[in-house]
């Protein structure tokens, strides 16, 4: 186990860099797979960890694929979903636990009574759709399962979208990665495609910032 951590910290300190990750992989060859699937599990499944590069990392996974060879596109997907789908699972029954012991209290540690209560009203106006939408948000879909599970949304309907939030995300972002990664021109700017993809996957969460600094603003 030690060794895979070691090598998911080696991948993500030098994911903006398509050789190094490349022939990383190669040298490694199918134990890429368990450490992939580790990055995804523990970004989804440890809501104190929602900083890794799920989405970036999912793209590279597709590139490496068509670069190597060394991993199969067809057990690669499926299993990442699974590793989406568990860690969205333990959160989600860690945020049930948890959900209780918050509303008997005011606070337990960074998660407010308050914050529970609102979010089980923007559940309750934008139903299980949230669910899906919250997948392609770094941060937000780590935390989003844990509040699923606090709040009021059953499990069977939360698990309905949280598998078509997976199977869009894994399996989008993955192809995506596959078909475009090679080209030259984004091989060649890796590292900025990559800050890119951060980019445009906070794009939602400084919006919604912006727009609530300015209803704040105009009330």
């Amino acid at each position: 186990m030690e060794h895979l951590f070691d090598l998911a910290i080696e991948l993500i300190k030098h994911i903006g860099n398509p050789d190094y990750v490349y022939n990383l992989i190669k040298e490694h060859n199918t134990v890429f797979y368990s450490v992939f699937f580790l990055i995804i599990f523990v970004e989804t499944g440890l809501v104190i960890m929602p900083l890794l590069p799920g989405d970036s990392l999912l793209f590279v996974a597709g590139a490496a694929i068509a670069a190597t060879g060394a991993l199969k596109m067809e057990v690669l997907i499926p299993l990442l979903i699974l590793a989406a789908l568990l860690g969205d699972n333990v959160n989600y029954f860690v945020g049930k636990f948890l959900g209780a012991q918050i509303k008997k209290r005011e606070r337990i540690l960074f998660f407010k009574k308050q914050y529970l209560l609102d979010t089980e009203k923007f559940y309750a106006k934008y139903g299980g759709r949230t669910v899906i939408m919250a997948r392609f948000i770094p941060i937000i879909r780590t935390i989003a399962p844990f509040v699923a599970g606090a709040g009021s949304m059953k499990y069977g309907r939360y698990i309905l979208f949280c598998i078509t939030g997976a199977v869009l995300w894994v399996g989008g972002v993955t192809t995506v990665g596959y078909f475009f990664g090679g080209i030259p021109v984004i091989k060649n700017n890796f590292e900025k495609v990559v800050l890119l993809i951060v980019f445009i996957s906070i794009l939602p969460i400084v919006w919604q910032f912006f727009k609530g600094k300015t209803a704040d603003k105009t009330a």
